[in-house]
């Protein structure tokens, strides 16, 4: 196993890459403040560059410190981008969920998906800059190899795994934000970081189209073709399929049970 400082270099490239982002969205907060559509198109840029640039080097922890540390920085980060990224998403089905609860124009939702994948797929050319200094065994040959898939195994399992998953992250964040517990930040990571895990060895657990996209889009072991059925479709039908689950009478008897009681106890 690779050591500490390989690590230390891991953890620095993504507080840098962090680091220029939030710096990034003050200057586009301050400055396009008059300029909402603008605003709001480079804040999802930024924020969907931000989390797969982080999730690049994530991979190089997971390949050579195991899922259980990498679901570990997974955690950290995911509350970090909670409380930092303003209205940005950096995840494409949301706009799809806005559009349909009538919250989004559709064409807005349009350019925000586009604005977010071209976040996430120019973001690689300044990670291989990054890997490509080789200042750490890890990093070696990483910035020019070829990519493998994380599908293990078929397609239609593997979109099956992100949709279900999908859906359950989605419920869980509705339902939090309803409730607004105390540590909601917290326990939505938790939750998100532990359906990652449960899917890591099937489809990598990535939950959003558009990271997938950056990371592993035309990887060796899967078609252009199989990559939209497991991370496009998958995790899109899990998203709008959210938007009914979270109607159905136990989800809503369950939000209310959960309200009397803190009005009870209060």
């Amino acid at each position: 196993m690779p050591g500490s400082i390989d690590l230390i270099v891991s953890t620095a490239y993504i507080g840098v890459t962090t680091w220029i982002a939030y710096w990034l969205r003050l200057y586009a907060l301050f400055y396009l403040d008059s300029y909402p559509l603008t605003r709001t198109l480079v804040l999802e840029f930024i924020a969907t560059a931000e989390l797969c640039g982080a999730c690049f080097e994530l991979i190089i922890i997971a390949d050579n410190w195991g899922v259980w540390m990498y679901a570990l920085y997974l955690f950290l980060l995911t509350i970090w981008w909670s409380k930092n990224w303003d209205e940005a998403s950096a995840c494409p089905y949301t706009h799809m969920e806005d559009v349909i609860i009538s919250k989004k124009p559709l064409t807005v939702a349009f350019l925000s998906i586009c604005a977010e994948l071209a976040g996430g797929l120019i973001i690689f050319k300044y990670i291989q800059i990054l890997w490509a200094f080789q200042l750490v065994s890890t990093h070696k040959n990483r910035a020019y190899d070829d990519c493998t898939t994380d599908l293990q195994v078929s397609v239609l399992t593997g979109a099956l795994v992100e949709c279900v998953a999908t859906c359950m992250c989605r419920v869980v964040s509705r339902v939090l934000s309803d409730l607004n517990p105390r540590f909601s930040t917290i326990i939505d990571a938790f939750v998100g970081t532990s359906l990652v895990v449960a899917a890591f060895s099937y489809t990598g657990g990535y939950f959003n189209p558009a990271l997938a996209t950056s990371l592993k889009y035309g990887c060796l072991g899967t078609s252009s073709l199989e990559h939209v059925i497991v991370y496009w479709i998958g995790a899109c039908v899990g998203s709008l399929a959210s938007l009914r689950v979270y109607r159905m009478p136990f989800v809503q008897n369950f939000i209310q049970l959960q309200e009397n009681t803190d009005v009870v106890y209060s």
